[in-house]
């Protein structure tokens, strides 16, 4: 009760303010990416080929995902999650290469491989990959496994998933981060 009467007065008093400042407001509009524009923004990455002398540097990063989660027991419905694999160029100069982005299930078995071939992933570029959230095909311990290189030291990418649910009135979401589980070549630079 005491908070609803202080939310009331706060209100009133930013009114006040916002008045006798003559400030107005108008509506503002967001209009959201239409399908055909996001495809313009999201992985235009360019295929490139590998040569293994060049390679300085490099990491298998493993990524935990969750294509559900148990609300009560683990007898009780389970919770489906949509993941987006979200791999993040940190190094303002270099491109980094990657080589495979691969979606095991709970039994470490393949469900899907993202990559035909390498791409390269300029500086400060990122690219996602998505899981459905009716696509339980991964099941609870899902995971990504990451394999990236670069020709030069480059500061360490983010890889990680985030996982969301909004049916309802409830929402979900939480962000898994990506762990190195291999490194090859010279260390990476440290921003």
């Amino acid at each position: 009760m005491q908070y609803t009467h202080f939310r009331q007065c706060l209100s009133g008093w930013v009114l006040a303010i916002v008045l006798a400042a003559g400030l107005t407001f108008s509506a503002c509009q967001v209009t959201p990416p239409t399908d055909s524009s996001r495809r313009t923004i999201e992985n235009k990455l360019e295929t490139v080929t590998v040569n293994p002398e060049q390679v300085v540097v490099g990491q298998t990063v493993y990524v935990p995902v969750y294509s559900y989660i148990y609300q009560f027991n683990n007898r009780s419905p389970v919770i489906n999650l949509s993941s987006t694999l979200s791999i993040r160029n940190t190094d303002l100069e270099d491109s980094l290469i990657l080589t495979a982005v691969r979606y095991y299930n709970n039994n470490g078995e393949l469900v899907r491989s993202y990559l035909e071939n390498p791409v390269a992933l300029p500086p400060l570029a990122s690219a996602d990959y998505f899981i459905a959230t009716d696509d339980s095909s991964g099941g609870f311990g899902a995971n990504f496994i990451v394999e990236w290189v670069a020709k030069t030291s480059v500061t360490e990418p983010v890889i990680e998933a985030l996982m969301i649910n909004t049916a309802g009135n409830q929402g979900i979401s939480f962000v898994s981060a990506g762990r190195v589980i291999q490194r090859q070549g010279e260390r990476i630079a440290v921003p």
